[in-house]
């Protein structure tokens, strides 16, 4: 559950991917009924893009129990206590059949993100869209896919408002010394453009 200007938001970066050949695949992670992800396929379909996948990262099991000896900022978190964000993969999938765009282009990523986004079989993304809400789940998507992501290409962060959230961004722009502008969407979620100036290999 998004929101409508977050949605304008996608649709206006994968647009403009596509619209100016920025070279990758889509993903989200952490997609709890599949709506984004959903989205950026009818996206790709409308444009009759029949090369770009879409991947669905999610545990479909909640989210992870904190880890506060790895990720301090995770130490009071309760997200894995909120059981209605445990959406099965099966669902999700019913709700892609129900639009009739479940495919060869949708690839499901289940499992923790530890697990599954390092070895994922992505070679160049175009959008990179985190929804984890926790320290570890956004830092762990930034460190495994960000140098994926094509010059060009988007990042966006669905929980900036939430402070574990923005602190593993910070500190991962920091780190890696991004410095493309962080672009307020509604007052929650975040973007940035991969520059070609940036550090990025």
């Amino acid at each position: 559950m998004i929101g409508s200007a977050r949605m304008r938001n996608l649709r206006y970066l994968c647009e403009t991917v596509i619209l100016n050949d920025v070279p990758g695949d889509f993903i989200e992670t952490g997609v709890w009924r599949g709506g984004a992800c959903i989205f950026m396929r009818g996206i790709l379909a409308s444009y009759s893009d029949t090369q770009r996948r879409v991947f669905v990262a999610d545990s479909f099991a909640g989210l992870p129990p904190p880890s506060p000896d790895i990720y301090a900022a995770d130490a009071v978190d309760v997200h894995h206590t909120h059981t209605q964000l445990a959406i099965s993969r099966k669902d999700v999938e019913e709700n892609f059949r129900r639009y009739d765009l479940l495919d060869g282009q949708v690839v499901f990523l289940e499992g923790w993100f530890k697990d599954t986004l390092p070895n994922a079989p992505i070679q160049k993304l175009a959008i990179l869209r985190l929804d984890g809400d926790m320290y570890e789940s956004t830092i762990q998507a930034l460190d495994a896919l960000y140098r994926k992501l094509s010059q060009g290409g988007f990042v966006v962060v669905d929980d900036y408002f939430l402070a574990p959230c923005a602190q593993a961004v910070n500190e991962f722009r920091t780190r890696e010394g991004i410095t493309s502008p962080l672009i307020p969407i509604d007052g929650y979620a975040v973007w940035w453009r991969v520059s070609e100036t940036a550090n990025h290999d």
